[in-house]
């Protein structure tokens, strides 16, 4: 196929695709709403639906054998996300207060699936392994923002867990509420969400198979493909609205979307795929992503719970973190035999700065 007919239909993709996307998202969540769902799930859907581009692109790319595309779609998507979503929507808002109780309910779920995703591609879990640990977590984490305050009493929890959780789950919800505007959902909105996932997932596969292509004609590495291109464009929907919610000071519903988005990614695009058909050996290059990956989710979360939100200089640094991944990414994918150097120097340089940055003291945000 012709150069310029791989990059129409690349591009004809991606816009099909996240249109496609945006349908479905705005359908869910009238449905929720209709059905009563908390406002939590609601973000949990709505979260899952803006996935569903790089869910498709990676599954597909793993069912056609290609694993470094495959995982690089779901696990870059998820440090594009932290770049894009946390830190532009904090340079953007310039200030996000969050309150510390949602930043440890979303936090530690999110930290864990990032552990689990790493072991997972390093070899030293198998898939199958990885995905149970992940949802046993994950699963009571949705029972959780399910159940809404008022019906965290009829959990089996301890008494002082229940309030706590309580108090998390209402901040949480207090912002999702004015974030998500959900109308009342009709039997036309089931149609409509029905067949624009089915856009979404041919668009999304004819996407992947295009970028492919290119890459292949111009002699990209797969990772690059996968890691950077197609996550990317994939994750243009949620940046979109995280940067929306963060301009309107809606800090909680912004981090519920990044950390949910890269849950959702990890679980049903990487994990579950991967236990059917096996990610076959680990790679070194799929390896640097899922550790970059691990370590800005920690680095940002840790300033967000030091300043109790996020800052313009937070998110400058998650941007430039993001920057050197790229730029470490690029030179491992482009040499036959990469030096720890250029795979692990840049990562310590970061977490070094990242440390000093947390050991000063700064005034906190709420």
């Amino acid at each position: 196929m012709p150069v310029a007919v791989d990059l129409f239909v690349f591009l004809a993709g991606a816009a099909v695709s996240l249109s496609a996307s945006y349908l479905v998202v705005t359908r869910l969540e009238r449905i929720g709403g209709r059905l009563g769902l908390s406002e939590g799930l609601l973000g949990v859907l709505a979260a899952l639906a803006g996935d569903a581009p790089e869910i498709t692109s990676a599954v597909t790319a793993l069912a056609l054998g290609q694993d470094q595309v495959g995982a690089g779609v779901v696990i870059g998507s998820n440090v594009f996300n932290l770049a894009a979503l946390l830190g532009l929507g904090a340079v953007v808002a310039g200030a996000i207060a969050l309150h510390r109780k949602v930043l440890l309910l979303g936090g530690v779920v999110g930290i864990w699936v990032a552990v689990a995703c790493l072991a997972m591609v390093l070899g030293l879990i198998p898939a199958g392994a990885a995905l149970a640990a992940v949802l046993a977590a994950l699963v009571p984490y949705l029972i959780v923002l399910g159940a809404g305050r008022g019906r965290l009493a009829r959990l089996p929890i301890a008494r002082r867990w229940e309030a706590w959780l309580a108090v998390a789950v209402s901040e949480e919800e207090a912002e999702l509420e004015l974030a998500i505007h959900p109308a009342h959902g009709r039997g036309r909105d089931v149609a409509v969400a029905g067949g624009m996932l089915a856009v979404v997932v041919a668009a999304s596969v004819v996407m992947e198979r295009a970028a492919t292509s290119l890459g292949t004609h111009f002699g990209i590495p797969e990772i690059i493909i996968g890691g950077v291109i197609l996550a990317a464009v994939t994750s243009l929907p949620n940046s979109v609205a995280a940067v929306y919610l963060a301009a309107r000071g809606r800090g909680a519903a912004m981090l519920s979307t990044t950390l949910n988005s890269n849950a959702l990614n990890v679980t049903a695009g990487l994990l579950l795929p991967a236990t059917i058909t096996g990610l076959g050996v680990p790679s070194g290059r799929s390896d640097l992503i899922a550790v970059w990956y691990l370590a800005l989710t920690v680095i940002a979360l840790a300033f967000a719970y030091r300043d109790s939100g996020m800052t313009r200089v937070t998110g400058a640094l998650i941007i430039g973190a993001y920057l050197v991944f790229l730029g470490s990414l690029w030179i491992v994918a482009h040499t036959a035999e990469p030096g720890p150097g250029a795979a692990v120097v840049p990562l310590v340089i970061v977490v070094g700065c990242s440390g000093a940055g947390l050991a000063r003291r700064r005034r906190r945000l709420r």
